[in-house]
């Protein structure tokens, strides 16, 4: 399946708001508890967010099947913060992110950011050390969720232009 990379448009945002939470859920529950991908599916609110942020001035970048629908996206800000990277669980290892890095890491370069940096969980780590990410350290922290504190951890990278 050949798929394109485009950028952001206003009928993306519901699709990606649905990639996220689809993947947070499948792809999140190999490395996580059911605990902790609740937690982390529940603080990704809907289609508004990806309006709000492109209209703040993030870049993100989708990759479209041939129908162009959204099926996975990243989402960089304009300090070269990679906030989010998504793929819909029917079309992981296909190389989307890879090409998504790709395309922010070209277009940072182009806009003369000297650094990326992201929070990457514990599946998405590999995809980013690909790219040639390197992790600075494990952020353990909480998420506050249906009356807990839980727990859970992603691992701050990053990767210099210059």
């Amino acid at each position: 399946m050949a798929y394109a990379i485009r950028r952001f448009t206003r009928v993306d945002a519901l699709p990606l708001a649905e990639v996220t939470v689809a993947a947070i859920r499948a792809v999140g529950a190999k490395s996580y508890t059911a605990d902790q991908v609740s937690a982390w599916a529940a603080r990704h609110p809907g289609p508004q967010r990806f309006l709000d942020r492109a209209a703040s001035g993030d870049l993100i970048l989708v990759a479209a099947d041939p129908e162009d629908n959204a099926i996975a996206y990243a989402l960089l800000e304009p300090d070269g913060h990679l906030d989010m990277l998504y793929c819909h669980p029917d079309h992981t290892r296909r190389g989307l992110a890879d090409e998504l890095l790709a395309a922010s890491e070209l277009h940072a370069r182009q806009n003369g950011v000297a650094r990326l940096y992201t929070e990457a969980s514990e599946l998405a780590r590999s995809a980013f050390e690909r790219a040639g990410y390197s992790v600075e350290h494990r952020r353990d922290f909480t998420i506050e969720h249906d009356g807990k504190a839980v727990p859970i951890h992603n691992y701050a990278m990053e990767k210099r232009l210059d």
